[in-house]
């Protein structure tokens, strides 16, 4: 009798235990955004009307601004080339509110 009520004791408390260990993996997914920009703040945000309509995105703790050939512009550069009007895509990371931009990418060389 002992050993049944200790063998129903221990497949009772083994589903349990077996679901302590386990754990959650968030996935960031990597996207771009094209448009025209219609608002642009340095640092904070920037806005570009797309097919779909206007899209708000963030910038991330660093931004790289960099033609369509990969060179990259230094800051007195992008003061005088990345404005509103101008053609850009956008490297982001997350989705929704959270589109994180670490990539600028203008539409010209």
């Amino acid at each position: 009798m002992k050993k049944t009520v200790l063998s129903i004791a221990l497949a009772a408390v083994a589903p349990i235990a077996g679901g302590q260990g386990s754990s959650t993996t968030t996935t960031t997914a990597t996207t771009e955004g094209s448009g025209t920009i219609t608002e642009f703040t340095p640092g904070t945000t920037i806005v570009l009307k797309e097919s779909s309509g206007p899209k708000h995105y963030r910038f991330g703790k660093t931004v790289t601004y960099v033609t369509r050939s990969g060179r990259t512009l230094d800051e007195e550069t992008v003061k005088t080339r990345i404005k509103v009007g101008v053609p850009v895509r956008v490297h982001y990371l997350g989705e929704g509110d959270n589109m994180l931009v670490d990539r600028v990418i203008l539409d010209e060389d």
